[in-house]
C-alpha cells in the first residue's frame, strides 16, 4: 500500500462526526453503555446502534482485564476493530479514550506507556486494513476506513509527540505491508530477476549502496549454493547486497534473507493438490527488505548490511541433481542428497560473505523447514545460536507481537549430516529434528569472528485465516522484530554494551529465561525499540524532560 494512501487512514481532530464512535472496553470496568461483561473479552466487537439520526454509532471493542492487556493484545484489537468497520462499509471512525482512565500497559500510566498502547493500535489498525486484492476484479472489495483521533484524548503527548505516534506507526505498517505484499506475490511476476530489480527501485535515491552479485562474480566467489540451486531456472540467481551505514563507525549488522521466489524442490519436485505455497518461500529475505525499509524511513542511527540470496528452485535439464558435490570457499564440500533442501545452500553463501565484509554479528531469516512449524505451530517462529542474541529477539518479539521460540543447537545430532563422500549432507539421515539439524548445517558456515542467530519462520510466514490484524496469507513476520533489534543493537553497541564478538554454540536453554519474563516484559512499556525513540523523545523534548 503506497505511502499516500496509507497515510490518508489517519486523522486528528476531524470536525465532522465520524460514522462510528470506538470504545475500548475493560473487563469489571464501567462503560457508557449497558454491556455484557462477555462483550467485554479480548477479541470480542460489539455493535451498539445509535437510536437517532443525530447520534453515531457505536463499536465496543473488548480488551479483557486491564492488568493483562499486552501491546499485542492493542495491536489485534486495533486490526479487529478496522476489519469489522471494513466489513460493515464504514468510511471513517473515531477512537474515543475516557477521561482519567489508565491506558498503560500492564496498569502503567505515563508519557512512554500512552504512546506505546496508541502507536501499537494505530499499527494494527493499519495492518488490518490490509488486502492484496491485485489480482481480484467481481469479488474486489472497495472503500476503506479512515480512523480520527482526538489530541484532547492524549493530554501526556504533545502536538509534535502525538503527530511523531501516528508517523512512526504508518512507517512500521508500511514496511510491513510491503514485506506482505513481495510475500503475497505470484511467481509469475515476482522471480529472482524481478526480485533484483525491486529492491533496487525501492531504495534507490535513498541513503542505502547497492550490488548485485550475477553470473561470473558468483562463480569467481565461489558461491556456489546460489548456482547449484538456480541452475534449473531461465531466471539466473544472485546475491544483493544493501549497505546502510547511518553510523559507519559502528559494529556491522549483517541480515541474511533467503529468497527463493518459487521453491518447487528441483530435481526432488514437490507434490501436492496445490503446492501455491511454494511461492512464499522467498519471506525470510522479504522480512530483511522489510526491516531495511523501516530503518530508512526512521533515519535510524545503525550500520546494517541486508544480504539476499535470490534464486528458482526448479527441475529442468540443467538442475542440479541430487548426490551431486559442491564446495565452498570455507573448504567445506556438501553432497546435495535433496534438492528441496535449497535454503541452507544459499544461507552458506551470504554467511561466508558477511563474515568476509567483516560483520560483528548476523541474523539469517528464512522459511526453512516445516518441521519447526509442526513442533511451535503458526504463531511463533524458532531461533537458534547466540544465547544473548536469542534472548534480545525473543524478548522484542515479545512486546511488537513477532514471537519467538528459542530452540538447542544438539551437538549430538550433527551425525545426521555426515556424508559418505563428502564433508557434509544438506540434509539429515532421518525425518526427525529437521529444524535443528538444519540449524546445524548452516552453523558450519558462521565464521568464529561473528555472533549469529537462525531463525526459522517457515510457520509464521501466513495465515491460513484472517487472525487479529493479518488477513489470511502473508503476515509480514519479522520485519519489524528485525527492525527493532538493529535500533536496540546499535545503542548498546554506542553504550559499550553489546555481547563480545565470536559465534557461540549456545545449546544453553534460554527458553526459561523468556518464559519466566514474558508477563514482565509484555507490562514493560515498548519503548527504546525503533516503536518508542521518537514519539517519546518529541513529546519529552516539547515538555522540557530532556
Amino acid at each position: 500500500m503506497p505511502k499516500e494512501r496509507i497515510a490518508m487512514h489517519i486523522t486528528l481532530d476531524m470536525t465532522e462526526l465520524a460514522d462510528v464512535l470506538i470504545h475500548p472496553v475493560y473487563a469489571g470496568e464501567s462503560f457508557p453503555y449497558a454491556l455484557n461483561e462477555a462483550r467485554k473479552r479480548q477479541g470480542t466487537m460489539t455493535w451498539l446502534y445509535a437510536r437517532s439520526a443525530g447520534e453515531a454509532d457505536v463499536l465496543a471493542a473488548g480488551m479483557g482485564e486491564r492488568c493483562a492487556v499486552t501491546l499485542e493484545r492493542v495491536r489485534r484489537a486495533g486490526g479487529a476493530a478496522a476489519r469489522t468497520l471494513l466489513q460493515e462499509g464504514r468510511g471513517s471512525a473515531t477512537l474515543l479514550r475516557h477521561p482519567g482512565t489508565v491506558v498503560g500497559v500492564g496498569g502503567s500510566e505515563s508519557i512512554e506507556s500512552a504512546a506505546a498502547w496508541l502507536q501499537a493500535w494505530i499499527e494494527g489498525w493499519l495492518l488490518g486494513l490490509y488486502r492484496f486484492d491485485k489480482y481480484k476484479n467481481v469479488t474486489k472489495i472497495s472503500g476503506s476506513v479512515k480512523l480520527n483521533l482526538r489530541s484532547a484524548d492524549w493530554p501526556e503527548l504533545s502536538a509534535a509527540g502525538l503527530n511523531s505516534v501516528i508517523q512512526t506507526a504508518i512507517h512500521r505498517a508500511e514496511a510491513t505491508n510491503l514485506t506482505r505484499d513481495w510475500v503475497n506475490e505470484t511467481p509469475g511476476t515476482l522471480n529472482p530477476d524481478a526480485f533484483v530489480e525491486w529492491t533496487q527501485d525501492l531504495f534507490k535515491d535513498r541513503p542505502v549502496n547497492i550490488y548485485v552479485y550475477r553470473g561470473q562474480e558468483l562463480t569467481e566467489r565461489g558461491m556456489n549454493g546460489l548456482l547449484a540451486v538456480g541452475a534449473g531456472s531461465k531466471h539466473a540467481p544472485a546475491l544483493i547486497e544493501l549497505r546502510y551505514e547511518a553510523c559507519p563507525d559502528a559494529p556491522m549488522l549483517a541480515l541474511v534473507g533467503k529468497a527463493i521466489t518459487f521453491d518447487m524442490g528441483g530435481m526432488n519436485a514437490k507434490t501436492g493438490r496445490d503446492i501455491s505455497d511454494a511461492r512464499m518461500d522467498m519471506g525470510g529475505a522479504a522480512a530483511v527488505i522489510g526491516a531495511l525499509d523501516i530503518l530508512v524511513r526512521q533515519q535510524a542511527k545503525v550500520r546494517v548490511t541486508a544480504l539476499i540470496a535470490v534464486a528458482d528452485n526448479l527441475p529442468d535439464a540443467r538442475a542440479t541433481l541430487p548426490s551431486s558435490v559442491i564446495a565452498y570457499p570455507n573448504g567445506l564440500t556438501v553432497q546435495i542428497a535433496n534438492t528441496d533442501g535449497e535454503g541452507r545452500l544459499v544461507l552458506a553463501d551470504a554467511l561466508i560473505h558477511a563474515a568476509g565484509l567483516g560483520a560483528a554479528q548476523a541474523i539469517d531469516i528464512a522459511t526453512l523447514t516445516g518441521n519447526v512449524g509442526d513442533a511451535l505451530g503458526l504463531g511463533i517462529a524458532g531461533i537458534w545460536g547466540d544465547a544473548d542474541m536469542t534472548r534480545e529477539l525473543a524478548q522484542i518479539g515479545q512486546h511488537n507481537g513477532e514471537r519467538l521460540w528459542p530452540m538447542p543447537l544438539m551437538d549430538d545430532y550433527e551425525s545426521e549430516l555426515r556424508s559418505n563422500y563428502a564433508d557434509l549432507r544438506n540434509v539429515g539421515t532421518s525425518t526427525l529434528a529437521g529444524a535443528i539439524t538444519a540449524a546445524l548445517f548452516i552453523r558450519r558456515f558462521v565464521d568464529k569472528s561473528m555472533n549469529w542467530v537462525h531463525i526459522d519462520m517457515a510457520g509464521t510466514v501466513q495465515y491460513k485465516q484472517d487472525v487479529g490484524y493479518a488477513e489470511a496469507g502473508a503476515t509480514g513476520y519479522g520485519a519489524r522484530l528485525l527492525a527493532d533489534y538493529a535500533v536496540n543493537y546499535a545503542r548498546k553497541c554506542d553504550a559499550g554494551k553489546a555481547p563480545g564478538n565470536g559465534a557461540r554454540n549456545a545449546t544453553e536453554d534460554v527458553s526459561e529465561d523468556v518464559s519466566e519474563n514474558t508477563s514482565r516484559n509484555e507490562a514493560r512499556d515498548a519503548v527504546g525499540f525503533v516503536s518508542g525513540d521518537v514519539s517519546v523523545n518529541e513529546s519529552r523534548k516539547q515538555e522540557g524532560s530532556l
